[in-house]
Parts: C-alpha cells; structure tokens; sequence
C-alpha cells in the first residue's frame, strides 16, 4: 500500500497519468451513474418515443459540433504553444464565434430534419437546444490546459456538479409538464451550469477576445485535417441512430437509444480516457523514442484494455438481466440490444489508443484518413444491414465494419511506432471467446430481435 500511495504522488508523468486516469473514471463512472438515474426516472415520467424524439435531437447538434470541429482541444493539448494565453485566447475566440454559427445551423436545419423523419417537435426543439452550443462556446480553455497537464481533478468534480444540475432540472420539468421538452430545456440548464461553474472556480487566467495571426494559422493549419475527421467521426458514432430513424418507428428507436446507453458504457468510457490521456503520455513519451517508452505504453495498454474489455463482457453477459430489473416491460426488446451492441463494440477496444499517437505528433493527415474510413465502411455495412436483415442485422453490421478497420488502424499505428501486435493478439482472442460466449448464452433474445 504505501508503494502504490507513493506511486500516485509527485509531478512525474505515471504520477499524473495515475491521477488523471482515476479521476477520469470517477468522472466518467458518476456521470453514467447521474444519466442511468435520470434514465430510469424519466422512462417512467415519459414513454419511449420522447427518447427516440431526444436520439434525432442530439443527431443534428451533435453533427453540427463534429461537422464544424476544428480541434481545439487536441491543439492546445500537443501544441508547444499550449500554455501561451494568445495562443489561447485566439482559440477562445474560434470556438465562440463558432458557437453562434451552430445555433443558427441548428435553426436552419429545424424544418427539413422535422419533414425528414415525420416529426414536426423537431422545429421547436432544434433552436431550442442549440442554444446550448452558443453556451459551449464561452467555456475557458483552462479546461483544456488542466487535460494538457493531466491535472484534471477540479474539472471532473465541476463536470459532475453541473450535469447534476441540468439532470435536476430535466426531471422537475418532467414531472411538470410531462413533455419532450423537460429534456430540452435541461440540456441548455446543463450547459449553462457548466460554464458557470468554470468561469468562478477554475483556477487560470481569464480568456478575451483576440486574434493573433501566428497562434490563428498554427491553429487552422492542425485543425484542417481535425475538422474532416470529426465529420467522419460523427458518421461513426451518430450515424446509426440518424440511419436507423429512418428504418425504425420513433418508438423503436428510443428503445434503441435505451440499450444503446447501456452497452457503449465501456466503450466511451474508454475514449473519455484515451482521449484526454493519451496524447499527452505520446507527447512526453514518443514510442519511436525508445524501447523503455514502449514497454511502458505495452503495460498502459493492456492495463485500459483489459478493464474495457471486463465492462464489455459484463454487458454482454448481463445485458437483458439489467433491461428487465432498470425499465418496464415497454423496454424489454433492449436487453437484446444491449448484447449485440456490446459484442460489436469489443473490435473497437484492442485498437482504441492508436489513433492519439497521430494527434501527438501532429499527423492529423494520416488520423483524418483512419477516420474517413471508417465512417464509409460503417455506413456501408450499417445500409446494408438494416435494408436487407433488419435491426439486427444494422447491429451485426456495425460489428463486422469495426473488424475491418482494423488494418487501416494498424497502418497508422506503425507510422508512428504505436502498433504493439502481441497486445492485439491477445486481446483479439480474448474479445472473441467472450462474443462465442455471450451470443451462445442469449441465442433466444438476440434470434427474437431479428424476428421483430
């Protein structure tokens, strides 16, 4: 005990990867812990189609924030300009001019995404919750230099208190008004508390409005690449449910949405962690450096792979058991979801820390072209499996899309000395065997879906 105590103090880099990973999960973990019971508590205030209704709103605002990305989190993280405050203050000013483009993106796609998918609620909800991006935008970049420094344990503790917050309100306006909008509201609410409560009480300079030519084009010339990928990232991560309401009732869709919250706990959990962790370690730690810094990237890996791989497996097993004691009988069809998504999530998991060793050095060319790979190989698999198979073929699909990503994933690996074949290996088999498994123990449930 004292040796793993003295492990976690001092200003050294397994020091505060030590600190940051744990206060990441405890970041990640309570936030889930905060969505699942306001989940549960608001499944039985509203009915399934409001999710459905919530799965199209987040769609449009979450594709507006991935189409107009430009990276300034991963910039200011590997910039050696990071900590400059006009290097910072350029890119606060970016995001708050951006900010205000997405709310009026988010006004002018109100009525075609309402005809698109036959609900005209989206033409009142749209505006609404885009306001919450013009909010976003006014967030200090001292967010991102307590990620750069791995110093993240004041963020995390005002990240929870402010979703917090929002949950709060979302459920009063629930219970009050009984309608869709209640979660609307409450997402701008949660914004608004989070910008707040990082304005007063996280430590740092205050950032202005300023533009500094040098600091501007640094910024345009890395978040180039960063603003393709994300725009394919948001075909990987929203594409399913913005394809999917087209195929299935709003209803079914919410029940989607239902296990589909369960299932990817693991997985972005593990790219809440990959993402705010990695770059930096890549940074002090290049593995194109030395032998040392792979073996300890090796241990690292394994390390997160491993408790990703336990979560996966955990949903996987115990999916449908979790289904039938959280929700009513309205939402029984997502247990079998839940198993599906999960096993399809776990080819995700042996590669997941690859792709930040290309935003650590720079190479957003090379991780833009992993990206939209990807998002035209997911889509693909995902169109010909709702079209020809049905839901359960959509889930099957996404599975096997992420089996073939995976070369390209190597590829980008081995351009920077990141690829480590004996960690693939074994968590291959191991991601296999629990897939064999869990399908074999749920065969029923997961044949039953396809048949509705």
């Amino acid at each position: 005990m004292p040796s793993l105590s003295d492990a976690f103090r001092g200003n050294r880099l397994l020091a505060r990867v030590l600190r940051s990973s744990s206060w990441l999960v405890l970041g990640y973990g309570g936030s889930q812990f905060l969505r699942l019971a306001s989940n549960l508590i608001l499944a039985r205030l509203l009915f399934p189609e409001a999710f459905g209704i919530m799965a199209l709103v987040g769609v449009v605002t979450v594709g507006l924030m991935m189409f107009s990305d430009v990276g300034i989190g991963p910039a200011i993280a590997q910039s050696k300009r990071g900590d400059d405050q006009h290097f910072l203050d350029t890119a606060w000013t970016i995001q708050v001019i951006r900010g205000f483009l997405l709310w009026g993106g988010a006004c002018l796609l109100a009525w075609p995404m309402a005809q698109l998918y036959n609900a005209p609620e989206l033409t009142l909800y749209l505006p609404i919750a885009g306001v919450a991006l013009v909010i976003a935008g006014f967030n200090p970049t001292r967010i991102e230099t307590a990620h750069r420094h791995l110093l993240v344990g004041r963020v995390t503790l005002l990240d929870l208190a402010s979703q917090f917050i929002g949950i709060l309100a979302m459920i009063v306006l629930a219970w009050i008004t009984r309608s869709v909008l209640a979660l609307v509201i409450g997402g701008v609410i949660t914004a608004a508390a989070k910008l707040v409560l990082m304005h007063f009480f996280l430590p740092g300079q205050r950032n202005r409005l300023m533009w500094e030519r040098e600091a501007g084009g640094e910024l345009i010339h890395f978040g180039k690449w960063i603003f393709l990928s994300t725009a394919f990232w948001f075909v990987s991560s929203q594409g399913d449910k913005a394809i999917l309401g087209r195929f299935l009732s709003l209803d079914m869709l919410g029940i989607y949405n239902i296990g589909y919250f369960l299932a990817s706990f693991p997985l972005l959990l593990g790219h809440a962690v990959n993402q705010r962790l990695m770059i930096p370690v890549y940074r002090e730690q290049p593995p194109a450096a030395a032998a040392e810094n792979r073996r300890k990237l090796h241990r690292l890996r394994m390390a997160m792979s491993g408790g990703i791989l336990s979560l996966l497996a955990v949903m996987a097993f115990a999916g449908p058991w979790l289904v039938d004691i959280l929700y009513d009988d309205r939402y029984a069809q997502a247990g079998a979801i839940v198993v599906v998504l999960a096993c399809g999530m776990i080819p995700q998991v042996i590669g997941m820390t690859y792709d930040q060793a290309a935003l650590a050095a720079g190479d957003s060319r090379r991780f833009f072209v992993f990206s939209g790979s990807r998002a035209v190989i997911q889509v693909i698999f995902l169109l010909v499996g709702i079209m020809q198979f049905g839901l359960l073929g959509a889930l099957v699909a996404l599975g096997l899309s992420m089996v073939l990503v995976h070369p390209i994933l190597i590829w980008l690996a081995r351009r920077h000395r990141a690829w480590d074949g004996p960690h693939d290996l074994l968590t291959g088999v191991i991601g296999a065997v629990i897939v064999l498994l869990a399908l074999h123990w749920h065969w029923e449930r997961v044949i039953a879906l396809g048949g509705g």
